[in-house]
């Protein structure tokens, strides 16, 4: 399976079209949305595109490939206006046998975890994308945060993941690599 590693789009359909564009051209199978979605957000801006119910009438033509996770801008308003669960703080993907973690990073990320051992922790929250390697319990683990395709921080650009056969990839709005590591 290849996945699509998406979080804080907060409302912008502008960068969700971009983003979704690379999904199809890279024929992802999956979209593992983060949280954050539809909801700027109260210390944000407006962000370029601000239409809620167009990403979600566009990630609704995904529901059925998508897994997502609830993130600190979410609520259950956004829920009515989507068509698969989005209230969840986490999720677990077992791909592979590699055991990953779904969260938002509002409650979990690398330096708090629900019980358990994972293989990855993958996150979103900061709008500050990580690759890195972290140890959990004397295990080696992968940290992978994919920033944010809205509103990246730090002078950040927009940035996303890709999944495939055990490689995490960072990468920007031209679909450009901007790190990888392996599990």
């Amino acid at each position: 399976m290849k996945y699509f590693l998406l979080s804080d789009i907060h409302g912008s359909v502008t960068r969700l079209d971009r983003a979704l564009a690379i999904f199809d051209r890279e024929q992802c199978d999956m979209l593992l949305l983060l949280g954050d979605a539809l909801n700027y957000g109260p210390r944000n801006g407006l962000p370029e595109g601000l239409d809620a119910r167009g990403v979600a009438d566009r990630l609704n033509a995904l529901a059925d490939k998508i897994v997502a996770v609830r993130g600190n801008c979410d609520s259950e308003v956004d829920q009515m206006l989507l068509h698969f669960p989005i209230l969840s703080t986490y999720a677990l993907l077992v791909d592979e046998g590699r055991k990953i973690l779904l969260t938002h990073g509002h409650v979990y990320h690398k330096d708090n975890l629900p019980p358990g051992r994972f293989d990855a922790v993958v996150y979103g929250h900061t709008h500050l994308w990580e690759l890195s390697t972290f140890d959990i319990d004397g295990h080696p683990a992968i940290c992978c945060n994919t920033g944010s395709i809205t509103f990246p921080k730090n002078g950040n650009e927009p940035t996303f993941g890709i999944l495939d056969n055990g490689r995490f990839t960072i990468r920007n709005l031209d679909n450009k690599i901007l790190a990888d590591k392996t599990l």
